[in-house]
């Protein structure tokens, strides 16, 4: 794999340059043709059905899953080597957002094409990729991904299922169970975790219908109700030895790295879906008439409208900016060559960082959308006729799977600090650096360019999280890992981090494309921009008080806080009638609205 340039984590010691990111006013007019074919599957396929697909009927799914296939909806990431279409990630994360309407189905392909799919597309040798990518990519079989037991979630290495040689050396032996397995009632293949020999942590290919391999009955879920998750149990199952994937006792490279695609391709749905609930409440609020007049006219829900395009806006910038680093960490890996899974978990774990910041931040944000939008409906969202309901129950289940947020919280800091420790990022060099400039004045230059001002706070951001996160390392030295609290704080100052310069760097190279601002679509975007801004720079303070206030105390709190009190200056901005601006957009569009 060729050097390439390498921005995992340095949002936080680095600026980055507009042009330098990836945006959907970017999109190409094959992206778009991509975009539109998935839409005409939703409308000609999915929605007539849509009633049968949330009943759960098995034959109905695989039938549709099957005709997605013929159109190549469930190939994008499948080399055209292999019978698929080998496209970009952007194209493929297009392509997940759009289909994130399909609900219920939207899951049950999201779970084939990404970590069903995946794990043979990047870590299958040749015969692997031979055998299976074909009928993978045109739904003749579905794949379905086992990493969690009974015993074990977040801690998948405590995985107690079990791998051992057969005696004539052609089989492994597997037994154990997996349950929450998505696709399970009607998937051919399944990506299966057991440890060989009760300890090297290993991953295998395994097929429906091998002796003792069985399914166990349906949950009764929450939502997601027409996708299929059962349990699945091994009892003495015979693998074939051709049937590894990857290397024994190498597992957790594909199993976590994995995870990070699937966390990635959750926040391309989640946008997916607060962009329909944003349509839903938009036209529900332009005809519900209260006190004579639709309820969209009354500005508090207005601002709910506002409030759910902004946080929408955000998610869809980071994530395709983050596409746009995978494109240029994976384009470089060869298929064919011999080291092509260690590259792949190279290219990958890149971004590991911002895949679980986006995981956290995208399904928080659809909670929030959801949970506005039924309340636009008012009692109407609390019935099971409006779809807004379904989106409500739906979502819920994000906030856990592909790893808690929590976890994932926990994760964001601590791989910063190994990127960091390994030299990969000069975070140490410049947390300490800043520690002189911090006892320093600091006055506020002037503001007279579009989202100056903006820039600004986040570079007075990220000196926020150095201050804080290096008095943290000082303090704990090694001990850090165990005090979860201050982690979770630095966590969520990262992630603010991340969508506020997300958002910004989209914003300004709008700006680069009409430096008047006069652009009806431009102006939207640097208000939604500027207001975002703001508050998130509140929320960045808020953290970082209560992680300062855990960490010091007495005078050297005192001095802290005065600190943060000068890196959070800025004149005060008017976000009420920006949201006004924005809410206005909106109701006559009864769209997201960019």
């Amino acid at each position: 794999m060729t050097q390439t340039q390498r921005w995992g984590g340095r949002f936080v010691v680095e600026d980055m340059s507009p042009e330098a990111m990836v945006t959907p006013e970017d999109f190409t007019e094959e992206q778009r043709m991509i975009e539109s074919a998935a839409r005409a599957f939703l409308a000609g396929e999915i929605r007539p059905r849509d009633a049968e697909i949330e009943s759960l009927n098995y034959e109905l799914t695989v039938e549709l899953m099957r005709s997605a296939g013929e159109l190549g909806l469930l190939g994008a990431d499948v080399p055209e080597a292999y019978g698929g279409l080998g496209l970009d990630k952007v194209s493929s994360t297009l392509l997940a957002e759009t289909l994130a309407e399909a609900s219920s189905f939207a899951l049950s392909i999201g779970a084939h094409v990404g970590i069903g799919t995946l794990p043979i597309v990047f870590f299958g040798t040749p015969e692997q990729k031979q055998r299976y990518l074909p009928d993978l990519a045109t739904g003749q079989k579905i794949a379905a991904y086992c990493l969690t037991e009974p015993a074990s979630g977040s801690d998948a290495l405590g995985a107690r299922t079990t791998a051992r040689l057969s005696p004539d050396g052609k089989h492994y032996v597997l037994s154990g169970s997996k349950i929450y397995i998505t696709n399970a009632g009607f998937a051919d293949v399944f990506i299966v975790y057991a440890k060989v020999d009760g300890e090297h942590f290993t991953a295998f290919i395994v097929e429906r219908g091998l002796p003792g391999f069985s399914i166990g009955p349906e949950e009764h879920k929450m939502g997601i109700k027409g996708s299929s998750t059962c349990p699945i149990y091994f009892d003495d199952t015979p693998v074939p030895v051709e049937n590894v994937l990857g290397q024994v006792g190498k597992g957790h490279l594909i199993a976590f790295n994995i995870l990070n695609i699937g966390r990635f391709k959750l926040a391309a749905a989640c946008v997916g879906s607060a962009k329909e609930t944003i349509a839903l409440a938009a036209k529900y609020g332009s005809t519900r008439k209260q006190f004579g007049r639709a309820i969209s006219s009354f500005p508090l829900i207005g601002a709910k409208l506002a409030d759910m395009n902004i946080v929408t806006y955000v998610m869809e910038s980071m994530v395709y900016r983050t596409a746009g680093w995978f494109d240029d960490m994976l384009r470089n890996v060869e298929a064919e060559a011999g080291n092509a899974g260690s590259d792949a978990a190279k290219a990958i774990s890149e971004y590991a960082l911002e895949c679980s910041i986006l995981k956290v931040f995208a399904t928080e944000a659809l909670a929030f959308v959801a949970d506005e939008g039924v309340q636009i409906h008012g009692g109407y969202g609390y019935i099971r006729e409006y779809k807004i309901e379904r989106i409500y129950r739906d979502c819920r289940i994000n906030r856990i799977f592909e790893g808690t947020n929590e976890i994932n919280r926990l994760l964001i800091p601590g791989t910063l600090m190994k990127k960091a420790l390994k030299g990969e990022l000069p975070l140490l060099r410049k947390a300490r650096s800043l520690q002189a400039e911090l006892l320093q004045p600091l006055p506020l230059p002037s503001f007279d360019e579009p989202l100056a001002k903006e820039t600004f706070r986040i570079q007075q951001s990220k000196k926020i999280f150095l201050a804080v996160g290096g008095l943290a390392v000082q303090k704990y030295g090694l001990a850090l890992e165990q005090q979860q609290e201050v982690l979770a704080l630095l966590a969520d100052m990262m992630i603010q981090i991340f969508a506020m310069e997300s958002a910004s760097l989209r914003t300004r190279k709008m700006l680069l494309n009409d430096s008047s601002a006069s652009n009806a679509k431009t102006q939207n975007a640097i208000e939604m921009t500027v207001i975002f801004v703001q508050e998130a720079m509140e929320r960045v303070e808020r953290y970082a008080r209560t992680a300062l206030s855990a960490i010091e105390e007495g005078d050297s709190l005192q001095t802290q806080l005065s600190i943060l009190k000068k890196l959070t200056r800025s004149p005060a901005v008017d976000t009420v009638a920006l949201k006004r601006n924005v809410a206005s957009r909106i109701i006559r569009s009864e769209q997201y609205t960019l």
